[in-house]
């Protein structure tokens, strides 16, 4: 059964824009669950951009709501992440000046780094997962490092899709790396840039088990309304 994750970060930022409490994220947390999210996912900046702590802390203790909690190596993060206890953890790479991430983790750099930050997490029986790019050897080194998942930068495919480009060669990464991790037993995600098309041509990659989509659902629940957007790509993915 493929998942459906709602990252929710930019009603977090609409928030900040005023200054104020709405629309308040703790609240759209168990909107989304309602809806038909299957998780929601929040990333805890270093700026602390979008989601603050005590939205971090007051979303990871509503009960019987599956959260993923992204962040960057940060020491001050990493503890921050195994006071508030997440369900699922997702390390991902942080460039201050990015608007937003801009592809996978550096694991030929970070990877001893990375794997200690790993075992604090799973001491705590949480899931772990890195974002990286569609790289045989990143799937390699994601087996070295024990994670439970990978999920699968898809930012440039998406791209190149937008853009009617031909995607076919991104496409057969993304295949062959999903392939690879499930067969060394790497359970596979998918996140960054999908819209409905997006999602649709990833859907037929029977490897991929969870969708984290974000900054297109929540634009497109603007026209559409958050509820019917999250039950159109719940049927996408599940068709």
């Amino acid at each position: 059964m493929k998942r459906l994750g709602v990252n929710i970060d930019h009603i977090a930022t609409l928030r900040n824009a005023r200054g104020e409490n709405h629309p308040d994220p703790v609240y759209a947390a168990r909107f989304v669950k309602k809806a038909g999210a299957d998780s929601i996912t929040i990333h805890l900046r270093e700026d602390r951009r979008h989601i603050n702590d005590y939205d971090a802390k007051k979303i990871c203790s509503i009960k019987n709501l599956l959260v993923n909690l992204e962040i960057s190596t940060n020491l001050e993060i990493i503890k921050t992440a195994l006071k508030i206890k997440p369900d699922f953890v997702c390390i991902v790479p942080e460039n201050r000046k990015e608007i937003t991430t801009e592809g996978g983790l550096n694991l030929k750099i970070n990877k001893s780094k990375i794997k200690h930050i790993i075992s604090k997490f799973k001491k705590k029986k949480i899931r772990t997962s890195l974002f990286i790019n569609p790289s045989i050897e990143d799937i390699k080194r994601s087996k070295k490092i024990g994670v439970d998942c990978v999920e699968i930068h898809t930012g440039r495919l998406s791209n190149l899709i937008k853009s009617k480009k031909n995607y076919s060669k991104e496409l057969k990464k993304i295949i062959n790396c999903s392939k690879f991790a499930i067969k060394n037993n790497i359970e596979v995600h998918a996140g960054h840039g999908l819209d409905y098309k997006t999602t649709k041509i990833l859907r037929r990659i029977k490897e991929i088990k969870e969708f984290n989509i974000g900054h297109f659902l929540i634009g497109e629940s603007i026209f559409e309304g958050l509820t019917k957007v999250i039950k159109k790509f719940k049927r996408i993915i599940k068709t």
